[in-house]
């Protein structure tokens, strides 16, 4: 499987779904190509001619969002429409209304994190996630590879009374699994994708971009003898869902824990039970390239590692 940036990974998603589903309409806030939310086989709604099943909102993300609750309340059509996730905050009024009138709208919420580089601070979204993880009701997806992409995106449309927001990269990403499994992962909100010893000390949180280096950081804390699992958390809301001894067991194995996500920690705070840390960012970003920016902040494997033996050996 190669290395795809999300928001392509639900491209393919897409184009595959609206050559057999005439149900879908979807749209953009002008950033269509960015979003990549129109595939070849939409055609676009124009003044007179509504036989089409793409709306180019332009931008105006508030009444791109109002218009797709208007579609779900009053026709059986499943409306999508996309811009960034920075831009999130000009939805929120619609996105709550999504929640509370318990609408299937789906939110495709591109460029997601510092990831993004050279569009500086104004375009990186830094408390957008933790702020919409904080309304009921709402699905808050961020996948780490193609593989999740896909789960997400089903679990979005089988979800007749939540809305849905997919927070996509726009940096490419290696997969983390190999292979698709009858059993949708990511429904569980957060499950166990490596561990480097059958015992182990520490388990390791993170979601979208952030699981390979979960990963990687795994890898170099077991040099040192420190033995972890990797979660990869897809969706919070789903894992509060899951039953009681299935959320114990995935936070209370161990003593020690560390989430990463490239964002506000204020919503991973409930992942470190007793001893840990929060690998994030809860300042503005900075405009780099984005492999510079995640070093600026102190999200590499060599610093995380570092500051997790610490913790550990003192």
């Amino acid at each position: 499987m190669q290395s795809l940036a999300s928001r392509k990974a639900s491209e393919k998603i897409l184009t595959s779904l609206t050559e057999s589903d005439s149900s879908l309409i979807g749209g953009s806030a002008d950033l269509a190509g960015s979003n990549n939310t129109k595939t070849k086989n939409q055609k676009i709604i124009e003044p007179n001619n509504f036989k089409g099943n793409y709306i180019h909102y332009g931008v105006r993300e508030h009444a791109m969002c109002g218009i797709m609750n208007g579609i779900a309340l009053h026709s059986n059509l499943i409306p999508y429409g996309g811009t960034f996730l920075i831009f999130s905050d000009y939805c929120k009024p619609s996105i709550r209304l999504s929640a509370l009138m318990q609408q299937r709208v789906i939110y495709v919420m591109t460029h997601d994190s510092i990831g993004l580089g050279e569009d500086g601070p104004t375009h990186q979204p830094i408390e957008q996630l933790s702020g919409l993880r904080s309304i009921p009701n709402l699905n808050v997806f961020r996948p780490a590879d193609t593989t999740e992409t896909y789960e997400c995106w089903q679990i979005a449309l089988e979800n007749l009374n939540t809305p849905s927001v997919l927070a996509l990269t726009r940096q490419n990403l290696e997969p983390i699994r190999k292979e698709f499994i009858k059993v949708n992962k990511s429904s569980f909100g957060a499950y166990e994708i490596f561990r480097s010893n059958k015992d182990i000390n520490l388990a390791i949180f993170a979601s979208g971009s952030e699981v390979s280096l979960a990963l990687e950081v795994s890898h170099k804390l077991a040099i040192e003898k420190i033995y972890s699992k990797v979660v990869s958390v897809p969706c919070q809301e789903l894992f509060e869902q899951q039953s009681t001894e299935y959320k114990n067991k995935t936070l209370n194995e161990v003593d020690f824990a560390i989430t990463i996500e490239a964002g506000s920690t204020g919503s991973w705070h409930k992942f470190v039970q007793k001893k840990g840390l929060n690998f994030g960012i809860d300042e503005f970003g900075k405009s780099a390239p984005y492999k510079e920016i995640y070093k600026y902040f102190g999200l590499t494997a060599e610093n995380i590692s570092k500051k997790t033996k610490n913790l550990i050996k003192n």
